[in-house]
């Protein structure tokens, strides 16, 4: 009974988005404190990129972006590959457990579209600007790197575009209503959710071993493997997607996972300057134009697309083929970006400064102007709801009395 109510209640139940993204904030800040890397996925995504083109007969050893974040190994001998993969597994543990994997194609060529295009566009913007949703928002600002909160305007407002582009008439899809004479019962099998429940154990289990037959030679591979295993999970059950986060902060007023969001950042700041405090160095990106112009293409390209790297990341391995082609689109985009970055770095990253904030305010000036920062954003967004909302009831009002 105790096992059957533990199994029901945090493996086949989604979980609450608020503690989960804090707890993915507290990882990401001991995930930076024992691998000395951060919690990124486009970076090692435009490795795969080279990797391809490199499979494919082109030499990418003399592209210049390569050369800022390396091709050097495989993803099985680098920290972000491994943790990716753990991401992966621990996505296509939680579905399983639940049951929650099923086979399940576009509804719409125009969704293939939003896919392809939106994850293209979503890549390109978060390679420019060195970061995606979560080199910025869980890393980035945390880290205290000014181009992060660049980045993190110009995501919100891109976000805003893309949202008003995919309410425009050519991306709805007509809905087909079909007649029936009494209610559909839901086809639910025990055996098949006992089955998938167990796999899923196993693959936790065997993913575990190897993680931790490979921390005995490689300590920090293994470790990076099993929090990537954590942060899949946590994705996954707690369903963590900043798109639909930004999407429903503007399309329907609900801001329960920007909240979060500003939450998971707010603890995992105070934990990574703990650890800048102890000596180690944070990650510091260029604060150019290429985090503005990254910021907007990426927030637009999410709404357009359907998911960020987060959400199409635990909806690909949930059966969802329109995140196979968003993650296709990331891949794409990025590996664009590093093909025309020598042509773009001199003007838009270059020639602008990595800032420190703790640098530049003083410790506690830094970590103080942060805080406040993200009490801003908090504000705004609680501010936002409620207008949007008395917007809202304000509009039933005047047409009730039309």
């Amino acid at each position: 009974m105790i096992w059957h109510n533990f199994k029901q209640q945090y493996l086949v139940r989604f979980w609450s988005p608020v503690p989960a993204v804090i707890a993915a904030g507290i990882l990401s800040a001991f995930y930076f404190g024992v691998t000395g890397t951060f919690w990124a996925v486009t970076g090692e995504f435009t490795r795969w990129g080279g990797h391809i083109l490199q499979w494919l007969g082109v030499d990418v050893s003399h592209w210049g972006y390569f050369q800022v974040i390396g091709l050097q190994g495989s993803p099985l001998t680098r920290i972000d590959g491994v943790m990716i993969l753990g991401m992966f597994a621990g996505c296509l543990s939680a579905a399983l457990w639940a049951n929650n994997i099923k086979l399940r194609l576009p509804q719409h060529r125009i969704r293939v579209f939003q896919a392809i295009v939106g994850g293209i566009i979503a890549g390109f913007g978060a390679r420019l600007a060195m970061g995606c949703n979560l080199a910025a928002f869980f890393t980035g600002i945390p880290q205290f790197s000014l181009h992060a909160w660049f980045f993190a305007i110009a995501t919100a407002i891109g976000s805003l575009a893309g949202a008003k582009v995919s309410l425009l008439p050519i991306f709805r899809i007509p809905v087909q209503l079909q007649k029936v004479s009494a209610a559909q019962p839901l086809n639910q099998s025990s055996t098949r959710a006992r089955r998938h429940f167990r796999i899923g154990m196993l693959l936790l289990i065997v993913f575990v071993l190897w993680a931790a037959s490979m921390a005995l030679n490689e300590p920090k591979l293994g470790y990076a493997a099993l929090f990537g295993l954590a942060f899949g999970l946590i994705i996954e059950r707690a369903q963590v997607c900043f798109t639909s986060a930004f999407r429903d902060l503007w399309i329907t007023g609900r801001t329960q996972m920007a909240k979060a969001i500003i939450a998971g950042m707010a603890v995992g700041t105070i934990g990574v300057y703990g650890y800048v405090q102890l000596g180690m160095d944070p990650k510091i990106f260029w604060a150019g134009p290429n985090a503005v112009i990254g910021g907007l293409l990426f927030g637009f390209g999410i709404v357009l697309a359907g998911g960020c790297e987060t959400g199409w990341m635990y909806r690909a391995v949930e059966g969802q083929v329109h995140f196979w082609l968003v993650g296709l689109g990331n891949i794409i985009g990025s590996t664009l970006l590093a093909l025309v970055w020598d042509d773009l770095a001199p003007t838009l990253v270059m020639n602008f400064d990595k800032i420190n904030l703790l640098n530049a305010l003083g410790p506690q000036g830094g970590l103080l102007a942060t805080y406040i920062m993200l009490g801003v954003f908090l504000a705004l967004v609680i501010w936002w709801e409620k207008y949007f909302f008395a917007h809202k009831a304000h509009q039933a009002l005047q047409t009730a009395r039309t």
